[in-house]
């Protein structure tokens, strides 16, 4: 805490701009301009400065309202005994100091939430990494998909908190694959039902596997629902329409369009010319209309660059940074 006093009130402004105070302590009836002006002014830079207001007119004191507004901790009518004064700035340095005590707890738990989050991250990435390890077809797959939809999201201008929660959920989407047995991951001939139907069980199981950490909450409708269908008849649950959350109707393009474009046992992969009419065909019906429209615009609007990612099946790393995309 700095020691600093002053009589001209636009001084004391300048004063806690370019220096740290813990307290301010100021009297009503100044000039030019009076206390409660000197606090709305400080008020737009510094919120946390303890303020004390002192006046000894109390006919021309500030409406209750305006103290409250201007969040004025201390308030006080002068007089010829400063005993009231001396307890409220002892009672203004305590507050200070635990205010004080509080951000530090703040910051020590905000490290260690830090820590247990990439620790969790970690975690899921080993199981991620296991996931490619069984299948071949989705090595790479997800650091694509989440590509794919990042650019998605951003041309829909969505808040970048959301197109961050979408890239993470599209890096995470295939999660549940560690459930499904290696056998029908690398079967190369056509699924009987049955093991389609352990397949399709992946969503759930991923959903399953991010529930208990909180960290994942918000991409956990991205697992479980990217394969629901905008007519209804996807999986696990059948939503329809906007019913389907809109992180995962984005990832369900994205996911999609990186298959079609991918090379498979029973079939090589689509030029971006056939995906994109793949992608117009299923309008309505698997996918959400306007998004296709806005995705093939991403695609059209990048058209060189998509192929020759196409080409080399490039990888994107779980850490890139959105605004690079």
């Amino acid at each position: 805490m700095l020691l600093g006093g002053t009589t001209d009130p636009l001084e004391a402004i300048e004063l806690v701009k370019s220096e740290h105070f813990d307290l301010l302590i100021l009297d009503f009836l100044m000039a030019p301009i009076h206390g409660d002006k000197v606090v709305e002014e400080i008020r737009k830079f510094n919120r946390d400065i303890y303020i004390l207001l002192l006046t000894g007119h109390k006919d021309l004191a500030p409406p209750l309202d305006t103290i409250r507004k201007l969040d004025i901790q201390g308030y006080c009518e002068k007089s010829d005994k400063f005993d009231q004064i001396i307890l409220l700035v002892e009672s203004a340095l305590k507050s200070v100091s635990q205010m004080k005590l509080i951000k530090q707890i703040n910051e020590e738990l905000e490290h260690t939430y830090n820590e247990l989050k990439a620790a969790y991250r970690g975690t899921i990435e080993s199981l991620r990494l296991a996931v490619d390890a069984k299948d071949s077809y989705t090595k790479n797959h997800s650091d694509r998909v989440s590509y794919y939809a990042v650019m998605l999201a951003k041309k829909l201008n969505l808040p970048k908190e959301e197109v961050e929660i979408i890239r993470d959920g599209a890096y995470f989407h295939d999660i549940g694959k560690i459930g499904v047995p290696d056998s029908i991951l690398q079967k190369t001939s056509s699924l009987t039902d049955e093991e389609y139907s352990n397949v399709k069980d992946h969503p759930s199981i991923g959903a399953h596997i991010l529930q208990p950490a909180k960290i994942f909450e918000n991409i956990i409708p991205i697992v479980k629902f990217h394969h629901e269908r905008y007519d209804g008849r996807g999986y696990p649950t059948g939503l329809s329409g906007e019913n389907i959350p809109l992180t995962a109707r984005i990832v369900c393009i994205a996911d999609s369009f990186d298959a079609m474009t991918s090379d498979r046992s029973y079939r090589p992969r689509f030029t971006l010319h056939k995906a994109i009419d793949e992608l117009r065909a299923c309008k309505g019906t698997q996918f959400d209309p306007n998004l296709v429209d806005t995705f093939i615009e991403v695609l059209t609007d990048n058209k060189e660059t998509v192929e020759r990612d196409l080409n080399i099946k490039f990888i994107m790393r779980k850490d890139d940074d959105i605004d690079t995309i």
